[in-house]
């Protein structure tokens, strides 16, 4: 089998995660190309060769650019904060490599545009690029996908999403690059607003065409971070800024006059990873939450109305997608299986010579959202999304 060597750049969060689905993509799931994890690319040359050692790639570089011309790497895997997205990502294209890029795909438009034309030059090269969005590979989010698709809850009417984290509702929680506006483009407007956009629209295969937003810092200043961990932290004495929003909540009109209530917010106390849709149909339902990811809930009115309600599926069946390469029925996936799932059909489209989805394209139209909701929180205006 012709291996895809693979070099990844960020070893933290996000990295260890890819880093998880690299090695166990080719385990369950036949794939036709062989990924080899032969890089990890970090700033630190100790603490990246520890991480190497610990989530499994052969080698090492602390400069990227140095991963453009290695012959064992043809796809890089981009995990840094947004800032760095797009001259990475372009880097690469132009370099012929592969791309996967974490989501959302850059800090501003004008950067997403550059990336999009970018990958459009480099597939006409056969060069493919993809943005992590990860979430869509949740096989209930799959399902609910396909039932709107068959019209099994008729015409969307509406659309309610949330997107809701509590790990810096303590104000004494310190800073991190995702609280800077420099380094993250934006607060839980991109960093998790950005995954509700994108859900929406694949599940009901419309777009947003128009926003209407309100974005809100509660904690303006933070104590400046000793050590990172995770998402958080060790607080330091010095004190910085706070840059970016920690809520968004705007209103939506999709392309089909369908509407849209969104929020996004990392001040839901006692909300971990709480990802909430609800689609209205004029035959029905669905409601899905990321913390039970296992289950999709489904009202058809046209059922008897004696024994009508939501009915519960259990999406582990081996009709579900992706999920006939795990377990049996009934034993559950985890957070961890969206990226393996995402490696998957990745590298299904590289052998087959495809773009994949979501494409750079549908990572700038999800940046457009982003850009018009923070621009209608400043204007108090409607803000439409260009096609």
């Amino acid at each position: 089998m012709t291996n895809l060597g693979i070099g990844l750049i960020g070893y933290a969060f996000m990295g260890a995660a890819h880093s998880q689905a690299w090695r166990s993509a080719p385990r369950f799931f036949d794939l036709p190309l062989n990924p080899t994890m032969n890089v990890l690319c970090g700033r630190n040359a100790e603490a990246v060769q520890a991480a190497a050692k610990k989530l499994g790639w052969s080698d090492t570089e602390t400069d990227w650019r140095k991963l453009l011309t290695r012959d064992d790497v043809q796809l890089i895997d981009v995990c840094t904060p947004g800032d760095s997205h797009a001259e990475i990502a372009i880097a690469a294209l132009q370099a012929g490599k592969h791309v996967l890029c974490e989501k959302p795909l850059a800090n501003t438009v004008a950067e997403a545009e550059a990336m999009a034309a970018a990958a459009a030059d480099a597939a006409a090269k056969g060069v493919r690029s993809m943005v992590g969005f990860t979430y869509r590979r949740v096989p209930a989010i799959g399902l609910a996908r396909q039932l709107v698709a068959d019209g099994k809850i008729g015409t969307v009417r509406h659309v309610r999403a949330q997107y809701l984290q509590d790990w810096i509702a303590d104000p004494e929680a310190p800073l991190s690059w995702r609280l800077d506006k420099e380094k993250a483009g934006s607060g839980a407007l991109g960093d998790i607003g950005a995954h509700i956009v994108d859900l929406t629209q694949y599940i009901t295969g419309d777009r947003i065409a128009e926003v209407n937003g309100l974005l809100e810092t509660f904690v303006k200043e933070r104590p400046v971070a000793a050590a990172h961990s995770g998402l958080s932290g060790e607080a330091g004495t010095e004190r910085g800024p706070v840059t970016v929003d920690d809520a968004a909540i705007f209103l939506a009109r999709f392309g089909s006059g369908a509407l849209g209530v969104f929020e996004a917010t990392r001040f839901a106390t006692g909300r971990k990873n709480a990802i909430r849709i609800e689609i209205n149909g004029s035959l029905g339902s669905l409601a899905f939450d990321f913390e039970d990811m296992n289950e999709l809930h489904f009202y058809d009115a046209g059922e008897d109305p004696l024994t009508a309600g939501f009915r519960r599926i259990l999406a582990t069946e081996a009709v579900h997608p992706y999920v006939a390469a795990w377990w049996p029925p009934g034993h559950l996936l985890g957070y961890e299986h969206g990226f393996t799932h995402q490696v998957v059909d990745l590298v299904g489209a590289i052998a087959e010579g495809k773009d994949p989805a979501p494409s750079f394209a549908d990572g700038l139209q999800v940046q457009r959202v982003l850009a018009a909701v923070e621009d209608s929180s400043t204007s108090r205006q409607w803000q439409e999304i260009p096609e």
